[in-house]
């Protein structure tokens, strides 16, 4: 069961596992055979020269192993995605005056607007930064290690708690850039934890979906913040929070420097070539002379001991396990393997990619549409704030809760379903979102909020487990990193959103509702009904060969 895929943060984790992959010629034979999970259950990267070497978990102690992984899980639950945590935060910057002054000194539209634009836009470069900074943190991770990038995301994460604590003293906009870094540091801090995963092999599914489920939990940060904003009656304002926070990354730097492993575990893949690798001849050694034999001896000796510590982590009969389950999960995907072959241009060129990137560029548009204006939408449905308080509320509540139940139910349900029924699935969701989100009753607006934050992290796990079948792991940094790139990018165009809800459409949500709906429902059709004739095309083309093959087969045997 894969308890380990959850959002598109948590995919670009293992970017650089491509990347190593890419750089090899010697990579693994049944790294080849086996699909490339998003976020995988074990990694199989082949190191090189020029990057950090890693370590067997074997060469490290239980207990200090075990301390490094708690250590991980607590700094994500207050580090990895704290940004997402926008909706609960945004009142509390409302009340103390965020862009205030700006807006005032505008008169294109009311203060109001103004500054419900400015906030937007200040969690919608975060959300960019977020999906587009994975890229060059692939990189950093290889050729530096995680200990560099956790003391980076520390760094990143002090910053922008510093420029969201002095907003008003900086002469450029402090909220805006001071969200961006701690959109930044999240992913440094959270990226650079999933080698941990392979700290103990045998559970590396459970390390992962704990730090899965601390991203997820990490937005109610700023929930808690404002429960504690509103019941001291706005005393404890958001430059007392920051500076408080400040705490965090110094903690982390120093788990970093005095905890953590500066160099990656080595992965599964690599334990089993350790296995598999022969032990010296000792025969010919001796008949060399006493000081090379001693040599050899005590390099076989050490052989023999890696040999011992990895069976102990690993388990003989780990890596055939997942072999046969990986195939099993393969064939039943449909689609497994259809541009493997092709290179990455090419594959960006075909239908493939164009279907599947245009339907996350819009559900990637709508999901932190939503998560930036549940409140005024919600308002402007019912006509009342305290209802929509009431809603954004249960929605705070609702996400990091969402992402964490819905864990283990996503990994049974992409490892047990075609392809089509999963894009058929991620549509259905989609399109009874974009209808419950516009019907003005109590009932559909839970309905809406408990059904949306299921659908995020099965949304991004869906696409994510999509690319990795179709196209493969030799070329999925590019091919991946690509869709989501194009997508954070899109996002921008949440402040024209924006400016059509308050100001177009004069705060009435349904008609961008509608066009997003309407948008998503077009392309989604499009993708399944393409997906759904070439898995056919596939199934039939494969039982041909099989019967052309068992027709050769029974002519030499007669």
């Amino acid at each position: 069961m894969s308890l380990n895929r959850v959002s598109s943060l948590e995919t670009f984790a293992i970017l650089h596992t491509d990347q190593r992959s890419r750089r090899s010629s010697d990579a693994s034979t049944r790294a080849r055979k086996l699909s490339f999970n998003p976020i995988p259950q074990e990694w199989d990267p082949i190191p090189t020269l020029d990057e950090v070497h890693a370590v067997g978990a074997f060469e490290v102690r239980k207990w200090k192993r075990m301390l490094q992984v708690v250590v991980a899980v607590i700094y994500c639950l207050f580090a990895a995605g704290v940004v997402f945590g926008y909706a609960a935060i945004k009142p509390v910057l409302k009340s103390e005056g965020a862009y205030r002054e700006v807006c005032s000194a505008q008169t294109a539209v009311s203060v109001e607007t103004c500054t419900e634009i400015h906030l937007n836009l200040m969690f919608t470069v975060a959300a960019v930064v977020t999906n587009v900074a994975a890229l060059p943190i692939g990189a950093i991770l290889d050729h530096y290690g995680p200990r560099v990038c956790g003391l980076l995301g520390s760094i990143f994460l002090a910053i922008g708690a510093i420029l969201m604590a002095f907003e008003n003293r900086v002469p450029f906009d402090g909220l805006l850039f001071g969200y961006l870094f701690l959109a930044l540091g999240g992913p440094f801090t959270y990226i650079s934890s999933f080698q941990l995963s392979n700290a103990f092999p045998r559970h590396s599914g459970l390390i992962l979906a704990l730090l899965t489920g601390a991203f997820d939990a990490s937005s109610a940060l700023f929930l808690v913040y404002r429960i504690v904003y509103e019941k001291s009656g706005g005393a404890f304002g958001h430059r007392k929070f920051f500076l408080g926070y400040l705490v965090v990354p110094v903690v982390i730097a120093l788990c970093q420097l005095f905890i953590l492993p500066a160099q990656s575990y080595k992965t599964v893949g690599e334990l089993v070539e350790e296995i598999e690798e022969p032990l010296p001849d000792a025969e010919p050694y001796d008949q060399i002379d006493e000081h090379t034999a001693l040599l050899h001896e005590e390099e076989r000796l050490h052989r023999a001991s890696v040999v011992s510590g990895v069976r102990e982590v690993l388990g003989s009969a780990k890596a055939d396990k997942q072999a046969k389950r990986e195939e099993r999960k393969n064939e039943k995907s449909g689609v497994w393997g259809v541009m493997h072959a092709y290179s990455a241009w090419d594959q960006i060129k075909s239908p493939w990619f164009i279907f599947i990137c245009l339907f996350t560029v819009i559900q990637m548009t709508r999901i932190n549409y939503f998560v930036a204006t549940i409140r005024p939408q919600y308002e402007a449905i019912f006509g009342s704030a305290d209802k929509a308080v009431e809603l954004n509320n249960f929605f705070d509540i609702a996400l990091p809760l969402g992402g964490l139940l819905s864990i283990p139910f996503i990994g049974v349900f992409l490892d047990h379903t075609s392809t089509v029924t999963v894009l058929a699935a991620l549509v259905s969701c989609a399109t009874t979102i974009g209808f419950l989100g516009i019907i003005p009753a109590t009932w559909s607006a839970y309905a809406n909020i408990c059904l949306f934050v299921l659908y995020r992290p099965f949304y991004y796990t869906a696409v994510s487990d999509y690319s990795a079948k179709v196209f493969g792991f030799r070329t999925f940094g590019t091919v991946y990193g690509t869709i989501i790139c194009l997508s954070g990018l899109f996002n921008f165009s949440q402040s024209g959103l924006d400016f059509l809800f308050h100001e177009t459409f004069h705060g009435n949500p349904v008609p961008v509702n509608i066009m997003l709906l309407s948008l998503g429902l077009a392309i989604g059709i499009s993708l399944v009904t393409f997906v759904g004739f070439k898995s056919k095309s596939i199934k039939r083309k494969l039982l041909e060969e099989e019967a052309v093959g068992a027709f050769s087969e029974t002519r030499w045997n007669d």
